[in-house]
């Protein structure tokens, strides 16, 4: 029985682990071809065997344009053409703002929207050749609310929202949809910095309780499925969305 992305060459970026490595494994499982890009080696090349001969590891550094540039390019060859790209890389680095260097704040601009920009300028093209695609941004709740301590993180994820909205808009006539993900609080080694500067899980816990009508956090098996919707056909009349997923917090 053919699955829900029977035949669709995805990229995706920062699937070494994490949602990422969740939404690669759904992508092979649902029918689709996938390449992994991370700059982790040695994660991404576990994970891209992992998933067997429908998958294939690429390590790219996303604060290089032109690794950028060959990294679309060598997944598109592989791949034979491309029908949506997954841009899930992320950074993040927490700090007060009187504390905060320009060197951190340029690396998560860097990572969250510049790479952003730069994957989707190479991916269009091959987006045009096959008539339609779809792109999809992983951004951040917190880059709809901006959250204390993550001034930085929340300003480069706002700039992701903004980005897949404005791009939306602007590919639209040619159908390249662009949405993008907002999760909140996911219980994953990404969220860390947070963490580490609230003072520890226990601390987080208590405010996850307090604050996300769930009260709980979510896991990257719950996000990952709207990867393969946005991915899919079955969402080819949405663009321009951002998607939060955050256990109710913004409701």
């Amino acid at each position: 029985m053919a699955g829900r992305l029977a035949n669709k060459r995805i990229i995706i970026t920062g699937a070494a682990d994490n949602i990422g490595k969740e939404a690669a494994a759904l992508f092979v499982a649902e029918g689709a071809r996938v390449v992994i890009g991370d700059i982790n080696e040695q994660k991404g090349r576990a994970t891209a065997s992992e998933l067997g001969a429908n998958a294939h590891f690429l390590r790219v550094d996303l604060v290089e344009e032109a690794a950028i540039r060959e990294f679309i390019e060598a997944g598109v060859a592989w791949l034979g053409g491309l029908d949506a790209l997954c841009q899930n890389a992320g950074v993040q680095i927490a700090g007060n703002i009187a504390d905060f260097n320009i060197e951190l704040w340029d690396q998560m601009f860097a990572v969250n929207a510049r790479a952003q920009f730069l994957g989707a300028k190479y991916a269009v093209p091959h987006m045009r050749k096959a008539g339609k695609g779809s792109i999809v941004n992983m951004a951040s709740a917190a880059g709809v609310r901006g959250a204390p301590g993550l001034v930085g993180y929340s300003a480069s994820k706002g700039a992701s929202v903004l980005f897949g909205n404005a791009l939306a808009r602007e590919l639209a006539a040619e159908n390249i949809r662009v949405n993008t993900i907002c999760p909140g609080w996911v219980d994953t080694s990404f969220n860390q910095p947070a963490i580490d500067r609230m003072g520890g899980r226990a601390v987080q816990a208590e405010l996850v309780k307090r604050e996300v009508p769930l009260q709980r956090q979510g896991h990257p098996r719950e996000i990952a499925p709207l990867y393969v919707y946005l991915a899919s056909d079955e969402s080819s009349f949405m663009t321009g969305q951002a998607l939060i997923i955050d256990g109710g917090v913004h409701n």
